[in-house]
């Protein structure tokens, strides 16, 4: 199981307690996490990436074992770590203002 650490706003969207666990079929990329995590809460479609382009929105990252991989390859692979469960893919929503 995959586990994502959604910012609260989010997690209230989802109605997701803490943590989501995800199954994901194949490879374990940015891409498949993404494609399970809205397969199963619908209501997240558009808020993590465009709808269009399918391209990370400007105010989230995405981290995982002490790396920042928001600049990586949509179907660049994760870190074993984050495959086996082991460490979960955090997605921080950025804080911007004047």
């Amino acid at each position: 199981m995959i586990r994502v650490v959604l910012p609260p706003h989010l997690r209230t969207l989802a109605r997701a307690d803490g943590k989501v666990e995800l199954q994901v079929d194949g490879p374990v990329t940015q891409r498949s996490v993404l494609d399970a995590l809205e397969a199963r809460y619908p209501m997240l479609r558009g808020t993590i990436r465009d709808h269009v382009t399918q391209k990370r929105r400007p105010f989230l990252r995405f981290f995982a074992c002490e790396e920042d991989l928001s600049h990586e390859l949509p179907d660049t692979p994760l870190p074993d770590a984050v495959a086996s469960g082991a460490e979960p893919l955090f997605v921080v929503g950025a804080i911007a203002g004047g």
